[in-house]
């Protein structure tokens, strides 16, 4: 099959290319490069069947060329990271919503299946835990720009089952849960990136809040592994699923565990969210995955511990400090 990456630079994206590679899959990867990298899949290029666009999805001609060779549309390409939402709220609402849009409109024209990339951060400040896909939402007000991520891919996953209800065009929604593993950036506030690479310089690791909210953290293999098998799965089609890990740790624990895990001797420091992002931020207290009906219908099940992936982190942010 010939598969189209939106984002496909990016870290989940780079990741998988290489899993619909390694299936036997032609793959054609388009980005920006806003916040994705060439050197992650530099490795890629050689490969017959691999191609890299550098376009904006918001290129209606590019999107409509590329869409019409496509049999499967993989749309990861999204304003990313707390940080960058906070700061450029006009970017994220714009990218999500008019990105999706025209890539559910291409998918309409040329009858591909569209798989679209969500989040966790739909769910709001939902407590009810764990969540499941079919859980009301509860969202922070209007003017904390903090939502306005989480609204725009609602509005995304509205939007895609519009298409799928009234055209009949073949979607899949997929919510991701904090995904990490190596090539992921820190830029943009992703904190085990942004911990490890602390800690192996010996410099402190800064913990916003009182550091008790809790994160449950996927590995991007088991992720990506999971995506390939919806992409190929017909009982996917006009579905919403979670994809991530079940195993629960405070941030402030974390942090902890990467210390010990480097052997570093940095220091926890904690920040107050309005130091750190602004007068009024809000977060998610926590935010655990249900992963019964990815299990259901693939069989899926994490095969990476906490441990096996801040290791693989730590492997491979070292292997960037030695070169």
């Amino acid at each position: 099959m010939k598969y189209l990456i939106t984002g496909g630079a990016g870290f989940i994206g780079s990741h998988l290319c290489e899993v619909l590679l390694a299936r036997g899959h032609r793959v054609v990867a388009i980005d920006d490069l806003s916040t994705g990298r060439v050197a992650n899949i530099a490795h890629l290029s050689p490969l017959p069947h691999f191609q890299f666009v550098r376009e904006d999805i918001r290129n209606s001609q590019v999107l409509d060329r590329l869409t019409s060779e496509a049999e499967v549309v993989i749309h990861l390409a999204a304003a990313v990271g707390v940080q960058l939402i906070v700061e450029d709220p006009v970017r994220t609402i714009r990218t999500n919503i008019m990105g999706t849009e025209g890539v559910l409109e291409a998918a309409n024209r040329y009858g591909c299946k569209v798989l679209i990339a969500s989040t966790s951060e739909v769910y709001g400040k939902g407590v009810r835990v764990p969540f499941r896909e079919d859980d009301d939402r509860l969202m922070g007000p209007t003017v904390r720009s903090r939502w306005a991520y989480a609204e725009s891919k609602a509005v995304d996953e509205f939007l895609s089952l519009a298409y799928y209800h009234q055209f009949g065009l073949p979607v899949v929604i997929m919510r991701f849960f904090n995904t990490v593993g190596p090539r992921q950036t820190g830029r943009y506030g992703m904190v085990v990136p942004r911990f490890v690479r602390n800690a192996l310089k010996g410099e402190p690791l800064h913990v916003y809040g009182d550091g008790r909210q809790s994160r449950c953290f996927a590995d991007v293999a088991d992720v990506t592994r999971a995506v390939g098998e919806l992409a190929e799965h017909p009982g996917a089609v006009g579905q919403v699923f979670n994809v991530g890990a079940t195993e629960e740790i405070t941030i402030r624990d974390l942090a902890e565990r990467v210390i010990r895990l480097t052997g570093s001797d940095s220091e926890v420091v904690m920040v107050p969210y309005d130091e750190a992002y602004g007068p009024g931020f809000e977060d998610m207290r926590r935010r655990v995955p249900s992963i019964e009906k990815l299990n259901a219908l693939i069989g899926y099940r994490p095969r990476c511990s906490l441990d096996d992936i801040l290791r693989r982190v730590i492997e491979h942010e070292r292997l960037k400090i030695e070169d």
